[in-house]
């Protein structure tokens, strides 16, 4: 039985149960049969950029991956070694910096390549390099007709001594929706750019293609790496196809905050911004301190629910920049009372999920948007 959570200690928070981050990436790596690299970019999907990535560390991810280098250099500041791959940069970023940290680079030009070789030729150190390929997700990395010369460019970098290959790997655009034919045309197109790098001779140590989706729903295309971004935090990356409980993941965040009033309401009173939602009948509001200026999606007025005084409750009227309105009806809650926006769902809270159907979005949205006033706490369960 899991422990719950411990008392809050501020007004509002979001609370990250790493345990729970490492026990996902250990399921996902046994499910994978191959390594894997747990995507900790954009702050670790809202759970924390050092802390996810020592959590996935201590599940047996063999990689880390992030789309700055940034945040690349972070994690090396925070004294993380292993393998760790970047992927998203403009031209005059810190090369020298990053092939120092011993951090791998993506190349999507030949260009990008010319400059990650003269700055590794500066300080005198060969560079990590991994060639991405634009297999038909149409966003970043070499397209069908220019995949030779990048492949060529980076041959000869490699042959000077300038850079090492150490990857090349593509995303897929539908691995969410297992029957789309794009899943099929873009492993095509990737084992034809795989054989336009053996006839130049480079011999990449990882060739990489699913994402979280592609993991769990095409074991297939594995190849010697897997890169799992959602599905390290316990979120489903196909909510439509497969559930987080029935992968064996369990969400790692919930935010949550006190009560900070407890009124009642007439029937026929409006409440919030353009008294958008009327009470049909007395009952009772509670005032929760946070609002979209925090990060809690505007698209959930009317229609998320939180978990106060023992169930799901509705939120009342349009989510305002610093606070929110839920409908107690006539149960009792006082100021200062717990409220769960969303969690694992094991106490009967809403899940990210939850509130990312009721927002028309999608939960990735959800947990890396929360934040401003929230305090972020973690902790191990």
């Amino acid at each position: 039985m899991r422990m719950s959570l411990p008392a809050m200690e501020s007004r509002a928070e979001v609370v990250v149960d790493v345990g729970a981050i490492t026990r996902n990436v250990a399921t996902l790596r046994q499910r994978a049969g191959v390594a894997l690299m747990a995507v900790v970019k954009a702050d670790g999907y809202g759970h924390g950029l050092v802390e996810a990535a020592a959590a996935a560390r201590s599940g047996g991810a063999d990689w880390l991956g992030v789309a700055v280098l940034e945040e690349a250099m972070a994690l090396r500041r925070a004294g993380d070694t292993g393998p760790l791959l970047s992927w998203l940069a403009v031209p005059g970023e810190d090369y020298p910096g990053a092939v120092e940290a011993g951090v791998d680079v993506t190349a999507y030009t030949p260009r990008q390549v010319d400059e990650i070789a003269a700055a590794a030729r500066s300080i005198g150190l060969r560079a990590r390099v991994q060639l991405k390929v634009d297999t038909g997700l149409s966003r970043g990395g070499a397209g069908e007709a220019d995949w030779p010369a990048l492949v060529e460019a980076a041959a000869d970098a490699e042959q000077s001594g300038a850079v090492q290959v150490t990857g090349v790997w593509s995303h897929f655009a539908c691995s969410d929706e297992p029957d789309h034919p794009a899943n099929d045309a873009q492993e095509k197109a990737f084992v034809q750019a795989l054989k336009v790098v053996d006839a130049v001779g480079l011999e990449p140590e990882v060739r990489h293609l699913s994402n979280s989706a592609g993991t769990l729903l095409r074991p297939w295309s594995s190849y010697d790496l897997v890169r799992c971004g959602i599905a390290c935090y316990g979120i489903s990356p196909a909510p439509d196809v497969v559930s987080s409980a029935e992968l064996g993941l369990v969400p790692a965040m919930t935010a949550r905050a006190r009560l900070a009033l407890v009124k009642r309401l007439p029937a026929g009173a409006g409440v919030s911004y353009g008294h958008t939602w009327v009470a049909e009948r007395d009952t009772t509001l509670g005032l929760v301190p946070v609002g979209y200026g925090d990060g809690v999606l505007r698209y959930g007025s009317s229609t998320a629910h939180v978990l106060a005084a023992g169930r799901q409750r509705p939120v009342a009227g349009r989510i305002c920049m610093d606070q929110l309105v839920i409908d107690l009806g006539e149960d009792h809650a006082e100021a200062g009372d717990e409220v769960v926006l969303f969690g694992d769902g094991a106490d009967g809270a809403p899940t990210a999920q939850d509130w990312a159907e009721a927002c028309g979005t999608i939960a990735y949205e959800v947990v890396t948007r929360i934040g401003g006033r929230f305090v972020r706490r973690h902790v191990r369960r």
